[in-house]
């Protein structure tokens, strides 16, 4: 086994302190500084002047209501388009959703879908970037008052749609999906439609990202003022629908059995994009700190990423760090001097370009990176205080110049280490009992795709 030093994060310890540094991406790195707040404060406002975004209203209209409003976004990103030469289509991903529940008749809902394909035909790789279109007040069911949803979720959809414009001119190996969705409020109605088709039609999704709520950063109750950090929400144990959907109780209790007894309750594959999420954004976006919250979403709430998570896709959710819930889901009024209503007047738009910055470098760095190894495992064939890796190349796109081996001790939520290997098989002077370990893929430029948490093998 050969090891080299990572040729882009040096970690040099002398006895009183480390010190970090950390090799950026030019390429990235540029994009990354294009996320304008003007474009997303235009974004955001343009969003809000439909009056009503609701997955209920008007779909006639030109000017106003849902339907003015995604036929915007749609003619907003295929000007985008005209940048990547024909590589980024623009399209509805349109449906029926029926009468029922929160829909008090049959309605048409669209997605918007700006597809920026990938240059490498052997790989099918996507990425998948989202924010909900629709808004709402305090009834739901209301789809003919003001309805602004600024923060919730012009923000977001703001975020897909500037990163596609900056990344529109660019190429990658892999596939980017930027999207907006309706329906969120109605029951992550888009969302799903989207996650069931690219399931049925055996998209290749390797990650997706959810922004929601993600444009203010002042606490209602708690009065706290916070620009410099995002909450990233992922689930331990993969949603049961997604792990076994259809089968018996039993082989559901197995698999969970199995990834308990594997000690895999916190390496979910939303887990490890958590935790890549966090590196990654952190090493290009300044005065960034990503929190990771070990939650599916915000208590006994929910989100698009859901969706996706149900059909067996790695995907996370992004969400700012205190929520003003005087601007959600509100009518607009103003009580005893308190303001209610989410307008764009109290959506920090520098914070939604730091997101935004987020997403892209995630997105880039994912795009630009190898598949992840295949077949990674821990072997099991002796007992034996040493710990014995074997994975097989990707199976789809180009070789790898090498792997990470990733380590970090069991109460540890970030990873620690990262050890280069150029073969396929290492073994480590660490015990399996007392650390956990993963692999990923690693191209010459740095680019890393996401680890993979090794199951037991003999």
């Amino acid at each position: 086994m050969k090891y080299l030093k990572l040729s882009f994060l040096l970690f040099l310890a002398t006895s009183t302190v480390a010190q970090t540094t950390i090799r950026q991406d030019a390429v990235i790195k540029q994009m990354v500084d294009e996320v304008s707040s003007k474009n997303i404060e235009a974004i955001v406002r343009k969003l809000v002047s439909f009056k009503s975004r609701n997955t209920l209203s008007d779909t006639t209209g030109k000017t106003t209501g849902i339907g003015a409003a995604r036929n915007w976004i749609k003619s907003e990103m295929e000007s985008y388009a005209a940048a990547s030469n024909g590589r980024m289509t623009v399209a509805f991903d349109a449906f029926v959703q029926p009468a029922g529940g929160r829909f008090d008749k049959p309605t048409v809902l669209k997605n918007v879908l700006a597809i920026l394909k990938g240059t490498d035909p052997a790989d099918t790789r996507v990425y998948i970037v989202s924010g909900h279109y629709d808004s709402r007040v305090t009834d739901m069911m209301n789809a003919n008052a003001v309805e602004p949803g600024a923060v919730d979720d012009a923000s977001g959809t703001a975020v897909s749609m500037e990163i596609c414009r900056v990344m529109a001119g660019r190429s990658f190996p892999a596939t980017i999906i930027f999207m907006a969705v309706p329906g969120e409020e109605q029951g992550l109605n888009g969302s799903a439609h989207v996650a069931k088709r690219a399931k049925d039609e055996h998209w290749n999704v390797d990650a997706m990202l959810n922004n929601d709520i993600v444009g203010n950063t002042h606490g209602q109750d708690n009065d706290l003022k916070d620009n410099s950090r995002v909450r990233v929400f992922s689930e331990g144990i993969p949603s049961v629908d997604a792990v076994l959907k259809g089968d018996t109780s039993r082989r559901v209790a197995a698999a969970i059995s199995a990834l308990i007894g594997n000690g895999g309750e916190t390496d979910s594959p939303s887990r490890q994009l958590a935790r890549y999420t966090k590196e990654i954004a952190e090493r290009y976006v300044d005065q960034l700190d990503v929190k990771l919250i070990y939650r599916r979403d915000r208590f006994l709430r929910g989100g698009d990423q859901t969706s996706f998570q149900l059909q067996g896709f790695t995907a996370v959710r992004l969400t700012e760090m205190n929520e003003d819930f005087t601007h959600q889901h509100q009518d607009l009024r103003t009580e005893k001097g308190v303001i209610y209503g989410d307008l764009p007047e109290f959506a920090d738009y520098d914070f939604i370009q730091k997101v935004a910055r987020m997403n892209l470098s995630v997105l880039a760095n994912l795009a630009s990176a190898p598949a992840a190894p295949a077949g990674v495992g821990v072997t099991t064939t002796a007992l034996t205080n040493n710990t014995t890796l074997k994975w097989e190349a990707p199976k789809t796109g180009r070789k790898p110049a090498g792997y990470y081996i990733l380590m970090r001790e069991t109460t540890s939520p970030f990873w620690e280490k990262k050890i280069f290997v150029t073969g396929n098989e290492a073994t480590l002077d660490y015990s399996k009992d007392n650390y956990f370990f993963a692999v990923q893929s690693v191209d010459a430029e740095g680019h890393e795709s996401l680890p993979v948490f090794p199951k037991p093998v003999r």
